[in-house]
């Protein structure tokens, strides 16, 4: 593994970096994703990422977020809603979980896709997943009381 991987890892498991981040770089990869006409995503230089564009549980209007994913081998994605370890579920999950439907940007092709929350022995086998892809996962969880939401896109 790298040393800029395993330095970002242990940077990213802290709680300064989860105070920091949910301000900074979803805003930065959104500016760079739109300037780049989506062939850029910052910090997909370190993970994989998409930009979900779902609508809002609650007005429906398209909110568009920039995401870590775990690239899956039949083309679909793996999302993991860790909120940088915080306490709540971030908003994105609650999109999903209202409205399934939604297009993801992946290497500045948009791609409809169909979200599903995992559960049980599936939850369990993709949890461990993204132990192996991304560690600081197991921090982030430790650190809050509620299950992190684990989503299964889909291509439609």
């Amino acid at each position: 593994m790298p040393v800029g991987v395993r330095i970002m890892q242990k940077v990213s498991s802290t709680r300064t970096f989860a105070r920091i981040a949910p301000h900074v770089i979803p805003a930065m990869d959104r500016t760079v994703h739109r300037m780049t006409r989506g062939k850029v995503l910052l910090s997909a230089r370190m993970l994989p990422g998409v930009v979900l564009t779902a609508r809002g549980a609650r007005t429906g209007q398209p909110r568009v977020t920039p995401l870590a994913c775990m690239p899956e081998p039949d083309g679909g994605w793996l999302l993991i809603g860790s909120n940088f370890g915080r306490p709540g579920h971030p908003a994105w999950t609650a999109n999903l979980l209202a409205h399934p439907e939604a297009d993801v940007n992946w290497r500045g092709e948009d791609v409809p896709v169909r979200a599903r929350l995992l559960a049980g022995e599936e939850r369990a086998a993709a949890w461990q997943a993204a132990l192996r892809f991304w560690p600081p996962y197991a921090t982030y969880q430790e650190r809050v009381e509620r299950e992190i939401r684990l989503f299964r896109l889909t291509r439609r």
